[in-house]
């Protein structure tokens, strides 16, 4: 096990991030997704350490628009169906946060890889 010099903001989406995923593509009724669904696809995101609750807050008050936008992203890459205002109050309705202090990294046997994020990692690009 290796301590990570991080913690973990856990980003989990709302009832209404899946009301809007079900919007893009109309659906009838047993074909939409479901918030249980959707979770199965959250995404954990390192960050520095956060000593106190309100520096967490304010790093996530300062960064809130680059999670947004990478949890629409992954759901829809045209910027033309997203929402129209992308603002402190739709982060809030469209996705739930939750800190970790520790980050941990449990596979002792693969080494840790840095890479850029890019939307073809944030897409199912799955070809079989």
């Amino acid at each position: 096990m290796k301590l990570l010099n991080r913690s973990a903001l856990s980003v989990r989406p709302t009832r209404h991030f899946v009301d809007w995923i079900n919007a893009l593509e109309p659906t009838m009724g047993e074909d939409d997704l479901t918030l249980a669904d959707v979770e199965r696809e959250s995404t954990v995101y390192l960050i520095p350490e956060m000593d106190t609750p309100e520096a967490l807050e304010a790093f996530v008050r300062e960064r809130y628009l680059e999670i947004l936008e990478t949890e629409l992203r992954a759901w829809e890459e045209d910027e033309r169906q997203w929402p129209e205002a992308l603002d402190w109050a739709l982060f809030q309705r469209f996705l739930q946060v939750e800190h970790s202090y520790l980050a941990i990294d449990l596979d002792d046997e693969t080494a840790l890889e840095i890479s850029e994020v890019d939307d073809s990692l944030l897409l199912d690009t799955d070809q079989d």
